[in-house]
Parts: C-alpha cells; structure tokens; sequence
C-alpha cells in the first residue's frame, strides 16, 4: 500500500500547484485511493482500519516531507490540499485510529492556524465556503458536513487535541477560531446566526461561551419588542443550561434587558436576581469537571446516576 500510494502521490511533484484547489479533482483522487484501500483489504485479507491508517499516515508523511523540502514552510497548494483528501477519506472510511486523526488535525492547524475548512460547511451550509474562503466543501451536504465535524470532534476529544493560540496559550479543537468570520469560535457564530441545532452540538462536547456572546443573544431579543423569534430564544435556552448564570450586574440587568425578565425569557435564577437552582450549578460543575478531562458528553454516560439525570447534564432538557 505505501508504495502503490507513493507512486500515486508523486505525480503531483510535477503538477500545476493549483492542481487540488478544484473540489472534482479532490475528489477524484479520493475515489482513486479509496479504490487502492478496497484492492489492498481484498488482496492482503487485512482489516481496513490498518490499511485506511496507513494511507492517511501516507498523505502526512508526503505533506510533511514536501514542508521540510521548504525549510519546514508549509508550500500550501497541491502539497497541503492533499491533507482534504485525508480528511475525506477518514471520514468515508470512519477510521477509528483516533491517534492518526489527531495527527492530520495538526498537521493542519499548523499550517492554516484555523479549522475553518472543516467547520465552515457544517455552519453556513454546502455552498457557503466557496463565498466566504473561495473554496468548495468536499462534503456532499450541510448534513454529511455536520456528521463530519462531529466525527472530527470526538476524535478531538478523545485525544485531548489543544492547538497553540495567541500568547502561548492553548485551545481545544472545539474552540479553535474560524480565520474568514472575524476569528470567532464556531458556538459563538452559531449563537450570532440563531441555529440552535448547531449550538447543542457545540455544547454538548464543551465549548467555551464568553460574556460577549450571551449579551449578543440579549440584544438581538431585545430588537423584538416581545415577539421573540424561537431560534433565538432556543439558543439561549441552551447557552443558560450550560453557564452557571449571566455574568452581568443587576443594574445592567434591569436598564438594559428587564423586558426579557419580564416576559419569562431570562429566569430569575439564571441572572443573578435569584440564587440559581441547586441542581443547576451541580450540572455545572460537573460539567466543567468533565470538560476539563476531555470527557464531554461521552463521560456523562458512565456516571452511576439516573437516566433522567445524565440528559439534564448532557442539557439535552432543563
């Protein structure tokens, strides 16, 4: 397989670089090495785990190679848009090698600072990337799109994945910044567009929520004058199961956002006029606890309280 896979790639040492920046080409060549791995598992009578993992350390090992023929600067084009191709075919195959996939996850944050080309899809739908980054998504749908970032997700969470950020700091994969949308977080840009669908996933695997993206869910109620659309209202029914409370004062609670108190939008427990629900900070805590142990939501499972309990903490109800 390697060698077979060798040959292959090094056809793309004499082609143009733009040669994988069309979506048909990529794919094309996903299909051609999909076809490899099906030889390969028929021939060899091997577990398909073993060779997709091989041919995915194959594409890394040639885009690495290709990075040190450049001083270790990544030459971008053909030589890291081979990395899409790993990716489609991790998810294709659901390579469960959690290791390898972190792997190709690194490899390309260490060349782009960002995830965006796996998320993007997923958020603004299948055609969005080519208007926003001038790219396509190799995934067929918004859904098969969804389906591909939670697999990437959980592998990243599995793996403990966390990337370097701005002042030596670390973030996980889930918190990576989209470079294209102002660097913001993916929970944070499905909180700014209303898709709470998109924001329980999120979530669920722990993604951080910053004060500012809690009083975006505020104003944008507050411009309904008490007709409040449901997308929204879901998002920060969602966000309000996951924080222990609003971190603003009451002052700005009752000058800026006493509307939604009074129409129920915001419990009195969730923003500081009342203690918050015991129960409430307990999911919290634990949450967070699970979080911090990369845990999320899959740990929630193996905790030895009652079914009714394990949805309330997996906020899936309130």
């Amino acid at each position: 397989m390697d060698y077979l896979l060798k040959c292959y790639l090094d056809q793309f040492s004499t082609s143009p670089r733009n040669t994988l920046h069309d979506r048909r080409k990529r794919r094309s060549v996903v299909e051609y090495i999909s076809t490899l791995i099906e030889g390969c598992i028929r021939g060899q009578n091997c577990d398909p785990e073993t060779i997709v993992r091989d041919a995915i350390i194959a594409i890394i090992r040639y885009h690495e190679e290709n990075r040190a023929s450049n001083g270790y600067v990544c030459m971008m084009g053909k030589f890291h848009n081979i990395l899409y191709v790993a990716v489609k075919l991790c998810y294709d195959w659901q390579l469960k090698d959690t290791g390898t996939v972190i792997a190709l996850l690194e490899h390309i944050y260490s060349c782009e600072g960002t995830f965006e080309r796996i998320f993007i899809g997923a958020i603004f739908g299948n055609t969005a990337p080519y208007y926003i980054a001038g790219w396509k998504s190799d995934f067929e749908s918004q859904e098969e799109n969804l389906r591909a970032v939670v697999y990437f997700i959980d592998h990243a969470t599995n793996g403990g994945l966390e990337v370097s950020y701005e002042n030596g700091n670390f973030i996980r994969f889930i918190d990576a910044p989209i470079e294209t949308c102002g660097k913001a977080s993916p929970v944070k840009i499905a909180i700014q567009l209303g898709l709470p669908d998109k924001l329980l996933i999120f979530l669920r695997y722990g993604a951080s929520i910053n004060d500012n993206s809690v009083e975006i869910l505020l104003k944008r109620l507050m411009e309904f004058c008490h007709v409040y659309p449901y997308n929204i209202i879901a998002c920060l029914q969602l966000v309000l199961r996951a924080i222990p409370t609003i971190e603003l004062t009451r002052e700005v609670i009752f000058e800026n956002y006493f509307d939604l108190v009074k129409d129920s939008i915001i419990p009195l427990t969730r923003c500081g006029i009342e203690v918050p629900e015991l129960k409430h900070i307990t999911r919290c805590c634990i949450r967070k606890r699970l979080g911090e142990n990369h845990q999320l939501p899959h740990g929630i499972r193996v905790l030895s309280i009652p079914d009714s309990l394990k949805r309330y903490i997996d906020i899936m109800e309130d």
